[in-house]
């Protein structure tokens, strides 16, 4: 089900734009049902930008995603050297630096307003990288006088892990895998604070879509859901798919540090109960910003006991790295190509000659 911030608004929140324009923001880990959501929203009406990004194996109904937003993204995560599924506290600040970059700013508005003369009033744009940048993002909805509004999509972490594992590289562990999961999360959470939000759980939407899709429909007022023919709704139901939960990860199929697990089950019944009717309260946002601390503390331990072995790493990448090219020992090589370029042939073989090719 989904959650209200309208009967419990954030202190200090901030007044929504005037207009028709809906800018919708699903949010949360990947492997979460973002995907689903995503593409149930389009099935309504509600614009995804294109072109989008291919299916595959690993989600064949379509990942609901603009080809742009990823280009983007992974443009701005180079730029602050910051990785999809970073489990460093401080990755939050690296990224969110990048919201005052005016270049950036502008071109990420022109290209909102450009979707918005496209595709109408009403607008859903997700990928897994979002979260990184919400402040550039609600800044851009914001300045094109659109409501942003976001749509959380909550799942164990367990099997948000243990799909990673199946469908993924095998670059990062089930370790690095849960922490990243929980620095994502929680930082995701306190962004959206100041703005209008649901909680969904995947399942949930897999088990009965129309119960959380017609919350958000009124609570975001999106004419695409609350105008929903009969036609649409029928194509929604062709749409989801619940043999897609192809994961029942728990925590007897993960090794993980029992602290790190701790916070982790911890963090995941905070925001679980979110999804609840009422849910999203002040003493429920105030057990989420201790364990946010509770996971910056545990980061920072985990990276001072490990300070040796990044020393060592780093040392054995200097010990590999290739040898630079010999200095030149001819004059004549000393000499810029193209400065000898720009020298004619004949008077080039009489240098040489006249140097002897001496080394």
């Amino acid at each position: 089900m989904a959650s209200s911030t309208a009967e419990t608004p954030a202190a200090g929140a901030s007044a929504p734009p005037s207009g028709d324009r809906r800018l919708v923001f699903v949010v949360g880990s990947g492997r979460s049902g973002t995907s689903t959501m995503s593409g149930t929203l389009q099935t309504l009406g509600i614009h995804v930008p294109q072109p989008e990004v291919s299916a595959d194996d690993t989600n064949p109904k379509g990942f609901g995603e603009p080809q742009w937003v990823v280009d983007f993204h992974d443009e701005l995560l180079k730029r602050c050297q910051v990785q999809v599924s970073d489990a460093r506290p401080a990755a939050w600040f690296e990224a969110g630096k990048l919201a005052t970059v005016d270049e950036l700013r502008e071109r990420l508005h022109d290209w909102v307003e450009q979707q918005f003369v496209e595709g109408g009033n009403e607008i859903v744009v997700k990928d897994p990288r979002l979260s990184w940048f919400l402040g550039l993002w609600r800044g851009a909805a914001v300045r094109a006088g659109a409501t942003p509004s976001y749509i959380t999509m909550l799942r164990p972490v367990t099997e948000v892990v243990g799909s990673k594992q199946k469908y993924y590289s095998s670059r990062f562990g089930e370790v690095s895998r849960t922490a990243a999961w929980v620095n994502m999360m929680l930082h995701t959470e306190r962004a959206t604070r100041d703005g209008v939000r649901a909680f969904v759980r995947y399942h949930d939407l897999l088990s009965d879509w129309t119960v959380p899709l017609f919350a958000i429909g009124e609570q975001f007022d999106l004419t695409g859901v609350q105008t929903a023919s009969a036609n649409d709704i029928r194509k929604v139901h062709n749409f989801i798919d619940p043999s897609l939960r192809r994961v029942s990860a728990t925590w007897d199929d993960l090794h993980v540090p029992p602290r790190l697990r701790e916070v982790a089950d911890e963090t995941w019944q905070a925001l679980d109960s979110m999804a609840e009717p009422d849910g999203d309260t002040a003493e429920t946002r105030a057990t989420l910003d201790q364990l946010r601390v509770a996971y910056a503390d545990l980061y920072d331990e985990s990276e001072a006991l490990a300070q040796s072995s990044v020393i060592a790493a780093r040392r054995a990448g200097q010990r590999q790295a290739p040898p630079p090219p010999p200095a030149p020992t001819r004059r004549v090589d000393r000499i810029p190509h193209g400065v000898r370029a720009m020298v004619p042939g004949r008077v080039r073989r009489g240098l040489r000659k006249a140097l002897g090719r001496e080394r």
